[in-house]
């Protein structure tokens, strides 16, 4: 009986330990400690039989026409919707041209295989309005699909919508030949897709591609959810310019899980707001609880970046993907113009290719101190990477600079093929934990 209850005791002693890994582990919390609400795990399809009645837009006098703009037939079928209860604008097999559409409360937007909603390439089809981009609220254009104030907006399916960027791109770079000191926002350009002051959003299994200009903005929502994406823009043979695959501004609750991105600019970026009384603006503020994982990186200017236009970044947690050909892997930008905090961010378990791991340099593109003698100091503290295996050219691409402060930095178990990986560019970081880190030249 003894050596039976002590059988039974080994078995349950195994059998926790093969439990609590995967119970209490840091994939279980977030960089400060906090346990990553169960939200986060709750991963379900839009079930768009559950969203009210289907209005197919073919049934509505809406030609399949890839010539032919047909904004307001579009945004008239989605008005019905709204005005009936709520329901789901269904884009079936075909091309459909429009410009800038505003779904409302209670209504969703689902495209069916083969089916692609498509940006017109001509700016008059985007009125000028109040909205957010670039860390301002500003009169600018609005994106092609927009959503404001809602709770429950679903966008899915297996089709695409297209921003038919080409146009755009090839003024964009004329204009820069003409005027090198020309701004994003110089050329008039839309966004793919703006979703401002909601919550409980989920963007799932479509294909984002060709935007003019950032590929999808999120101002000001909380529990939003990027599931199964593509979203791409190319680098050549005309770069797409400014088409971030996904812009975080001001949100808190937010998961990108099992996307595909391949952009000519950032990948995840992390805005907020710019400018040296940014902190005081309402319409500013941080972004809290990102979580990002499960996802592959082609081409991209950094797969995750704080900045440019950004004031407090808390709790990001970058996990569990693959890096193809990025310019970076984590990227600080940090703005002489604007008091900037990027704290309790982690990122683990990635691999693949990059130029440079982490790349923290000051940030001096269309900076304006408004009058203001002073630069804005900055940090960065509690940043963690870890569980790396990637071939770079240079590891730590970081300038010492008295306009911000660097401290509480770990590397902790790096396996990094790299002609230049010293370390001596982390000296100046206070604080500073370097373990297991090994940088090989093959």
């Amino acid at each position: 009986m003894k050596a039976l209850d002590a059988m039974s005791c080994l078995k349950l002693f195994f059998l926790l330990i093969a439990i609590v890994p995967q119970t209490v582990t840091s994939q279980d919390i977030f960089p400060d400690g906090s346990k990553i609400p169960n939200w986060f795990r709750e991963i379900k399809e839009t079930d768009i039989s559950t969203l009210g009645k289907q209005y197919v837009i073919t049934d509505f006098n809406i030609d399949e026409d890839s010539t032919l703009v047909q904004t307001e037939k579009i945004q008239a079928v989605i008005d019905r919707a709204h005005k009936n209860g709520g329901g789901v604008i269904v884009v079936p097999k075909g091309v459909y041209l429009s410009g800038a559409l505003f779904f409302k409360q209670g209504t969703h937007l689902y495209l069916e295989k083969g089916g692609v909603l498509k940006g017109s390439d001509d700016i008059s089809n985007f009125p000028v309005l109040m909205t957010r981009i670039e860390g301002q609220s500003v009169k600018y254009f609005p994106a092609l699909v927009n959503a404001d104030g809602l709770d429950g907006f679903t966008i899915s399916g297996e089709g695409t919508i297209n921003g038919n960027g080409l146009r755009y791109w090839k003024a964009f770079w004329l204009r820069r030949e003409w005027n090198p000191d020309c701004t994003n926002k110089d050329e008039m350009r839309p966004r793919l897709l703006y979703v401002s002051n909601s919550k409980n959003v989920q963007i799932s299994n479509i294909h984002l591609k060709d935007s003019p200009f950032w590929t999808t903005h999120f101002y000001k929502c909380e529990n939003v959810k990027l599931l199964n994406l593509k979203i791409t823009s190319p680098s050549k043979p005309v770069r797409a310019p400014s088409t971030d695959a996904v812009d975080i501004d001001v949100c808190t609750n937010f998961l990108i899980k099992n996307c595909y991105m391949s952009v000519n600019d950032d990948a995840v970026a992390l805005k907020g707001g710019k400018g040296p009384f940014a902190h005081e603006d309402k319409d500013n503020g941080e972004n809290r609880n990102i979580l990002i994982e499960d996802n592959t990186y082609g081409f991209c200017h950094s797969a995750l970046t704080c900045g440019s236009e950004s004031i407090h970044n808390y709790n990001v947690l970058f996990r569990r993907s693959t890096v193809e050909d990025a310019s970076r892997v984590f990227w600080l930008k940090m703005r002489p113009d604007t008091n900037q905090k990027y704290e309790y961010i982690t990122i683990e378990n990635i691999s693949g290719s990059a130029r440079n791991m982490i790349y923290i340099k000051p940030w001096t593109q269309f900076f304006d101190l408004k009058g203001e003698k002073n630069i804005r100091k900055s940090e960065a503290q509690h940043i963690t990477m870890k569980n790396l295996k990637l071939t770079c050219d240079k590891v730590f691409n970081i300038q010492e600079s008295d306009q911000y402060m660097l401290s509480d930095f770990t590397f902790e178990n790096l396996s990094v093929n790299s002609p230049d990986g010293a370390i001596e560019n982390t000296g100046f970081i206070k604080n500073l934990t370097l373990e297991k880190v090994a940088i090989s030249v093959k």
